[in-house]
C-alpha cells in the first residue's frame, strides 16, 4: 500500500469517527442518481431497474472498521425485508476489488455487492464517510442518509425500512 493511500485512508478513518459521534439520520427527498456498476456475481445493477422497490444502498470499505460491524446487521436486514421488495446493496469503494472479496470472504452476505473502484458513483451520492448509506424510496428518491455506524444504528434503518415499505 502506498503512503499516498495510507493517508487517504487514515483521514477517511478519523472523519468517518468525526461524522458518527455526530449521528443523525439527515431527511431527503431528492431523485437517486441513476448508476450501473458491476456485481460480485459478474452482472450489471443498475438503479434504476429497481423502482418499485426500497433500496439501501451501503457504501463501505475493506479497511473500514464500523463497515465490518455493521455488514452482518445489514444482512439481517436484507433478509428479513426482501419478502417486502427491500433490498440492500453494498457499494465497495475499494479501489482493488480483490480487497472487498476477500473481506467478503470473511464476512458473507446474502445481498448484491457491486464494485466503485474509480469512485463514480461514490462521487454520485456525495460519500464522504465509511460508511455511508443512502434509503431509496419505491419511486426512487432518496428519503434517508447516515453517515459512519455505531451500534443501535440498525433500529434507525429498520423504522426507516418499515416506513419506506408502507408507502
Amino acid at each position: 500500500m502506498t503512503p499516498k493511500r495510507l493517508l487517504t485512508q487514515a483521514a477517511a478513518i478519523v472523519f468517518g469517527l468525526m461524522i458518527a459521534s455526530a449521528h443523525a439520520a439527515v431527511e431527503l427527498d431528492l431523485k437517486a442518481p441513476d448508476f450501473t456498476l458491476k456485481s460480485k456475481d459478474g452482472s450489471n445493477f443498475r438503479l434504476s431497474e429497481h423502482r418499485g422497490e426500497v433500496i439501501f444502498i451501503n457504501f463501505w470499505a475493506s479497511w473500514c472498521g464500523p463497515c465490518r460491524q455493521e455488514m452482518p446487521l445489514l444482512d439481517k436486514l436484507h433478509a428479513r425485508y426482501a419478502d417486502a421488495g427491500f433490498k440492500v446493496v453494498g457499494i465497495s469503494i475499494d479501489e482493488e476489488q480483490s480487497e472487498a472479496d476477500a473481506l467478503l470472504k470473511k464476512i458473507p452476505v446474502s445481498f448484491p455487492v457491486l464494485y466503485d473502484s474509480e469512485s463514480s458513483v461514490s462521487q454520485l451520492f456525495d460519500v464522504d464517510a465509511m460508511p455511508t448509506s443512502v434509503l431509496v424510496d419505491r419511486n426512487g428518491n432518496m428519503r434517508f442518509l447516515h453517515r459512519g455506524y455505531k451500534p443501535g444504528y440498525e433500529d434507525d434503518y429498520r423504522a426507516q425500512v418499515k416506513e419506506l415499505i408502507r408507502e
